[in-house]
């Protein structure tokens, strides 16, 4: 499991999400067609979501993987990443096909993915240092330390004025 301690923290609304994935959307459109999308579950499926409507894909596949964990420290809200296991693969190498997470982190979800679709188009729209290499196309990158919390993630809550903190 990694040890990497987040001491950034950045969340995401809805609308900057959508935003972010219709500009993913707009790197993509020049590089097609496609014939379809792999989504990686869970954390691509709202942007595949986005992603399959801007670019008009109707054929939409699951690869299913796990690989984190919770947390042991303080912060549940942060996990660990272990060992990653497959849940539902796909058939083929990918060609002309779209491969769709929210985010590369370490790459060890990424790498796995692209051994078994290396001919696939990986896209995310978070990357991370460690990771941007094995993504053909992004649209923001953020330091390595750095904890995304995804709106799918969060729920609206009283925020305690940043003076009563003290």
């Amino acid at each position: 499991m990694s040890n990497l301690t987040y001491s950034m923290d950045y969340p995401v609304s809805w609308e900057e999400l959508h935003r972010n994935a219709r500009a993913l959307s707009l790197r993509l459109l020049d590089k097609g067609p496609w014939k379809g999308m792999i989504v990686i579950t869970r954390g691509g499926l709202v942007p595949a979501a986005i992603l399959a409507r801007e670019l008009n894909i109707r054929l939409i596949d699951t690869i299913c993987v796990t690989s984190y964990k919770p947390s042991s420290d303080d912060d549940s809200t942060q996990n660990k990443q272990g060992e990653i296991e497959l849940l539902k693969g796909v058939e083929g190498d990918g060609e002309g096909m779209l491969l769709i997470d929210d985010l590369v982190d370490t790459g060890k979800t990424a790498r796995y993915v692209r051994d078994m679709l290396p001919k696939a188009h990986l896209a995310t729209i978070y990357a991370k240092p460690a990771g941007v290499g094995l993504v053909d196309t992004f649209i923001t990158e953020v330091s390595q330390d750095t904890w995304i919390r995804f709106p799918w993630d969060m729920e609206y809550t009283f925020s305690t004025p940043l003076a009563e903190r003290r």
